[in-house]
């Protein structure tokens, strides 16, 4: 099994927080947020991260770091059957289903990128709108950028864990935040800013409906990764003396730092060039390119919009990069391929999905339930499979894990003792709380209750 660990404190928290910091909090939870009203959703989202999400994660950390291997071998060691490795697998598969689709909107990126270095994404709304559309309806050029992305991502996994993963992130995770921040004094300033800051953080509670809150904790387990087995497979590189407990914390309250950063950065800005705050996948395409033409003489603008948008690339190769990481540790482990040869099958499978997924945007409209493969993708995996594969998580913790385990990896062997009034707490919570709390929102999304 893995006897690879990240090389330092920084490289492990920079690297876990960026499988939760990526398009999942820059691009996807302001179009979440603005699809179900705003600050109401967002106080959901929130609370949905403490309660659910923080226990969730934790949970996932005890499992692989106990386990010190792939998704399988670990779920299979803390439940002591193999049978519990399959939660493993599914967590694998799940990864690979979003990786896919999410390529399409990190091609995006990369497209925008490239027509940012070419002067092409400053001008008018009609202009930005247009070109944009012009992009998702084009035959091939969606599908042919989803599958470059994959393989840029692919490029980083062979290289292994710190060489790779690790080096990725402490380069690419501060000079996020600080664009963000730049972006965020640039969006505020705007004439009308201040509607968007009011839908963001003045709620409107007759917006909070059942739904709303099946999409806040869809968006909470998306943004996290958990439930495709991410912070398993992350965990297992953690060295012994890491405090999990103190790793959770810091990751989900990054994660949801980054989400109020993200809405702060894009709703002001549309609401200032009079977007729909529920403009969809779109929104921060049709948004920030206005947003630098507005605020900046146009040669600054050509500058901040080339980094923003290679920023962006990168905040999606994070994400990218953990969800490659599951399948490709998961396939040379257990049936023992080379970590070229896994990283190759996980990276034509997901290239399969993106292709679909982008071509069912555009020139091949297709799909179920009247949603497109793109939109089919993501209400399975935010919907279905991140809230089942976290539902079995808690049930694996906190009644099939020997509880000598689960306290040896919340103290680190000792070395942090204070972390033992977590315990009694954590074990309510993942034993009773988080599994009801999930199969609660899963019967209600469909009718049963």
């Amino acid at each position: 099994m893995s006897q690879v660990n990240f090389g330092s404190k920084l490289g492990m928290i920079l690297a876990t927080a960026g499988s939760a910091v990526g398009l999942g909090n820059i691009w996807r939870f302001p179009t979440t947020a603005g699809e179900n009203g705003g600050a109401a959703f967002i106080l959901v989202y929130i609370l949905f991260t403490l309660l659910l999400g923080l226990p969730g994660m934790l949970g996932e950390f005890l499992v692989g770091r106990s386990g010190g291997g792939n998704a399988l071998h670990s779920y299979a060691k803390a439940g002591r059957n193999r049978l519990w490795g399959l939660t493993g697998v599914m967590g694998m598969f799940c990864s690979a289903i979003i990786l896919g689709f999410y390529s399409v909107v990190a091609g995006w990126c990369l497209f925008y990128l490239f027509q940012a270095v070419c002067d092409n994404v400053l001008g008018d709304r009609a202009f930005i709108q247009s070109e944009f559309n012009a992009l998702v309806a084009h035959p091939w050029l969606p599908a042919v950028i989803s599958v470059a992305f994959i393989f840029f991502t692919h490029a980083i996994i062979v290289r292994g864990v710190q060489r790779g993963i690790e080096k990725a992130s402490k380069a690419m995770m501060p000079m996020l935040f600080v664009l963000m921040l730049l972006l965020i004094i640039a969006s505020c300033s705007l004439p009308g800013a201040m509607k968007g800051i009011t839908f963001l953080f003045k709620p409107d509670f007759s917006k909070l409906t059942a739904d709303v809150m099946y999409e806040a904790i869809g968006q909470s387990f998306f943004s996290l990764s958990l439930g495709t087995a991410c912070l398993c497979t992350y965990a297992a590189y953690f060295r012994k003396e890491v405090n999990i407990f103190k790793s959770a914390v810091q990751v989900a309250g990054i994660d949801c730092g980054v989400a109020i950063m993200a809405g702060l950065m894009i709703f002001p800005a549309a609401f200032a060039v009079g977007l729909q705050p529920d403009a969809g996948p779109s929104l921060i395409f049709q948004t920030l390119p206005y947003v630098f033409q507005q605020a900046f003489p146009h040669t600054v603008a050509y500058v901040v919009s080339i980094i923003f948008f290679a920023l962006l690339t990168l905040a999606a190769l994070t994400s990218t990069i953990s969800m490659h990481e599951i399948g490709t540790s998961l396939l040379s482990e257990e049936m023992r391929l080379s970590r070229r040869a896994a990283a190759l099958v996980v990276t034509l499978f997901c290239s399969v999905i993106g292709i679909l997924s982008a071509l069912s945007m555009g020139p091949c409209p297709m799909g179920f339930f009247g949603d497109t493969l793109f939109g089919n993708f993501d209400s399975l995996t935010s919907n279905i499979l991140l809230p089942f594969g976290a539902f079995v998580t808690s049930l694996l913790v906190g009644w099939r894990m020997p509880k000598d385990v689960i306290m040896e990896e919340l103290t680190s062997g000792g070395r942090y003792p204070w972390a033992r009034w977590a315990f009694g707490t954590f074990l309510f919570l993942v034993r009773f709380f988080v599994p009801a709390c999930i199969a609660v929102i899963i019967l209600s999304r469909f009718g049963a209750i």
